[in-house]
């Protein structure tokens, strides 16, 4: 009999066992795109966007390797 009331509690203990659910590429969150940031505005901007940071139009672009981004001023 207490054979049986402890086959009973570790079986129920087990049912109520949670599990992780399996991360796949569906549940990994996408990467975020680089942006620049602008301490003058406070906030982050997206590449390609046009901006003047201290009287200097600028534009937000990627830099040679496309991980990271900068502040590139205007080409004449």
């Amino acid at each position: 009999m207490r054979y049986l009331i402890i086959a009973a509690a570790t079986l129920s203990l087990a049912a109520c066992a949670t599990q992780e659910p399996v991360k796949t590429a569906e549940t990994k969150p996408a990467a975020k795109a680089p942006q620049c940031w602008s301490g003058d505005h406070g906030k982050f901007f997206d590449v390609g966007a046009k901006t003047a940071i201290s009287g200097v139009d600028v534009t937000c672009e990627k830099t040679a390797d496309g991980k990271n981004t900068q502040w590139m001023g205007k080409k004449h």
